[in-house]
């Protein structure tokens, strides 16, 4: 029986006050559901995994999370357990991915949202560097904005296949080995990593300077490689990959970029990125380039024009009614939080140009796509 019709029932929660209202999610590792707090209304992500999945990971995965609790962009988790064979575990409800506010976007960001993005994520890898983890499936699905009052802070999530680098009692780094399978996606992977070498902080870093490239291009020069096997097409990425001059990946882009793939491509296995500097480097970008860091992304824009144009065509169909306070009263409402889009807006444009976006389609659609932005 479903995990859903298990729940079904009215009398039926989880850890005894979640109801689960609707599957919003999930993939091979398991489902996400939206549940509701029945104490105080509370929308939550309720992620779930059979005790018969082929490689359980939610136990591994909600220990880590409570070793990175209280970190600024990790989820907070509200519960753990297991309930009619079912792992389940109860974390925060959280906005789009990177990956559905670039397809909302017309696969196109602008600089300015890049570097925004950049400065986020490389607090997000330093803090889970700093607890001695390495995430090892850096990539835009792995990414979520916020909602509410936090709708503009990123969050990183998905960490079944985190691993400790450092022992935290001795503090010793892992050992350096060469016989090790791919792990993460092959599109952001790191080099190293497809030569079959232990991941280390590097490869985070490796990883991220591919996403922030994918976001400046629309999409990488190893996309869409044909391959009859999985291993031939991960050899033809690999391929591809090392014989494109990190000059030419980042042509056309601030200098910046280059710089900080090369950066990240000469530190040594045991070596701590200098995480300061390379955020910095694209702060300093940000400023030459003259930007206000308001938290005006350019899903942002797009959803206030979608707003106003709406609005100018309900008050030209019904004639809007005129603002008669007080122009001192008009002028001290607050300004409201910029809000993502609803995901039902991401998913209805990612609908409309699924066949032109076909073959730059990130691989893995199956991670966390949760809901409930107003």
């Amino acid at each position: 029986m479903s995990f859903m019709r298990l729940y079904a029932h009215a009398d039926c929660l989880v850890a005894g006050k979640y109801r689960i209202n609707r599957r919003i999610g999930g993939g091979s590792f398991g489902d996400i559901y939206l549940g509701i707090n029945i104490g105080n209304g509370e929308e939550v992500a309720v992620k779930v995994e059979s005790i018969k999945a082929r490689h359980p990971q939610l136990l591994y995965e909600s220990r880590v999370y409570k070793m990175l609790q209280g970190g600024v962009g990790i989820p907070h988790i509200r519960w753990f357990g297991f309930e009619r064979d079912h792992n389940i575990l109860v974390m925060d409800l959280l906005g789009p991915s990177l990956e559905d506010l670039f397809n909302f976007c017309s696969r196109q960001f602008t600089i300015k949202t890049v570097l925004m993005l950049a400065d986020q994520m490389l607090g997000r890898v330093e803090f889970i560097h700093c607890k001695c983890f390495i995430h090892r499936d850096i990539k835009p699905d792995n990414f979520l904005m916020g909602i509410g009052r936090h709708c503009n802070k990123l969050y990183m999530i998905d960490f079944g296949l985190a691993k400790k680098y450092r022992d935290l009692r001795t503090r010793s780094h892992i050992s350096y080995r060469e016989d090790k399978n791919l792990t993460g996606t092959a599109r952001y992977a790191s080099i190293n990593a497809h030569l079959g070498i232990e991941q280390s902080r590097r490869d985070d870093m490796e990883s991220l300077g591919y996403v922030l490239m994918y976001f400046n291009r629309g999409s990488l020069p190893w996309q869409g490689l044909k391959a009859i096997t999985k291993k031939q097409k991960y050899e033809r990425i690999s391929e591809k990959k090392m014989s494109t001059p990190v000059e030419v990946l980042c042509k056309g882009f601030p200098a910046e970029f280059a710089m900080y793939l090369n950066y990240c491509r000469g530190l040594t296995f045991e070596e701590s990125p200098d995480y300061m500097y390379l955020r910095q480097l694209f702060r300093i970008l940000f400023r030459t380039m003259s930007y206000q860091y308001d938290y005006t992304f350019d899903w942002t824009v797009l959803r206030q024009r979608k707003q106003h144009n709406e609005s100018a065509t309900l008050g030209a169909a019904a004639g809007a009614a005129p603002d008669r306070r007080s122009p001192s009263v008009q002028r001290r409402q607050p300004a409201p939080h910029p809000q993502p889009p609803p995901i039902s807006d991401v998913k209805s444009v990612q609908d409309t140009k699924a066949k032109q976006v076909k073959g730059h389609q990130s691989g893995s659609q199956l991670k966390l796509k949760l809901t409930a932005i107003s």
